[in-house]
């Protein structure tokens, strides 16, 4: 037989707006559960309380998860509270399991048409779910030197995120009472360190999934994967374009006029660069294989550009020289 739940307006409970941010649910939930907290009240109205306080905790449940607030908020705007809203299987058709009504260890009926049940075997006495749901994918940036990137291996990895708290479930509350753990927010800043494996020519913002790294699942629910998307950090002497490498070089212009070898750096450290006899700014060379392995297994090459270097400063004998050169070039006394 399939039972209709009873709308639960949440966002009214908490007296916030539909569009307020985390922080301004969170401080909702511990002005209102500090209220209503059933130990604040007399014993005749210590019942009231207790179902006011359990309203409030399973708002909040809701609210400050982000994949049961999208679930919720796709119930739509128009609905109100107190109006009948019947729970429709994955398949479309009514749901033909009949809720129980919520006692004082489990949540409203409405809950649990939309999460699944409550459970009342947690032995701290707080709001356990039977359904399990996977953790949060969470995402960080992982940066690495060119060299990292090019070479892979290992490297270190240290963050923190926001996590169910393992006391309460996520629930806020044992026993009835604000969980001490995370100060009835249902979650704790967990600190974790990896050690994590870089593939070899990993490109700038592509990703690295971590299984299981991620949040913490609810109820049985698997750990969500740890994202980690790639920054690769500016090198001095080296860019990467598509598969290719380049760097730039300076010579002398005596070495571009009658040629030389040179030093240019390369991935895996110095290689000697022949430079011909004659060489103009800005003309390339090309360094076979030094470049980014491709997804064909194909390395792409590297390119040295090269400038001519005038320096800065001459002493009297070079500048008699380049005196001497330009007479010869226009077959008269040079005049500046």
């Amino acid at each position: 037989m399939s039972v209709s739940a009873t709308y639960k307006n949440y966002y009214e409970i908490l007296g916030v707006d539909r569009k307020a941010t985390e922080a301004e649910i969170k401080t909702a939930y511990r002005k209102a559960a500090r209220k209503h907290h059933p130990d604040l009240h007399i014993k005749g109205e210590k019942r009231a309380a207790e179902e006011k306080f359990k309203e409030i905790n399973e708002a909040y449940t809701v609210l400050s998860d982000g994949e049961k607030r999208d679930q919720y908020d796709h119930l739509g705007e128009d609905l109100h509270s107190g109006q009948e809203w019947q729970p429709k299987s994955d398949t479309g058709e009514e749901n033909s399991r009949s809720w129980s009504t919520a006692g004082v260890d489990g949540f409203s009926e409405f809950f649990e048409s939309l999460f699944g049940r409550a459970s009342s075997s947690d032995p701290q006495g707080g709001f356990r779910q039977t359904r399990s749901i996977r953790g949060q994918d969470l995402e960080s940036e992982l940066e690495l030197t060119l060299e990292e990137a090019y070479h892979g291996g290992h490297k270190p990895l240290q963050f923190s995120y926001r996590s169910l708290c393992p006391t309460c479930d996520g629930t806020g509350s044992t026993k009835q009472n604000i969980c001490n753990s995370c100060g009835g927010t249902g979650s704790k800043t967990i600190v974790k360190a990896l050690d994590v494996k870089i593939p070899a020519f990993v490109r700038d913002k592509s990703k690295i999934r971590l299984k299981g790294q991620g949040g913490a699942g609810s109820a049985v629910g698997l750990a969500g994967d740890l994202l980690l998307k790639i920054k690769i950090l500016p090198n001095t002497s080296l860019t990467l374009n598509g598969n290719c490498l380049e760097t730039t070089i300076k010579i002398s212009p005596e070495q571009a006029v009658l040629g030389s070898r040179v030093h240019a750096p390369t991935i895996d450290g110095q290689v000697m660069v022949t430079i011909p006899p004659m060489t103009h700014s800005g003309q390339k060379f090309r360094l076979r294989s030094k470049g980014w392995q491709g997804k064909d297994g194909i390395c792409g090459d590297e390119y040295v550009h090269v400038i001519i270097d005038i320096p800065r400063s001459i002493d009297h004998a070079e500048r008699d020289l380049y005196e001497r050169l330009a007479e010869l070039k226009n077959g008269s006394k040079w005049h500046p």
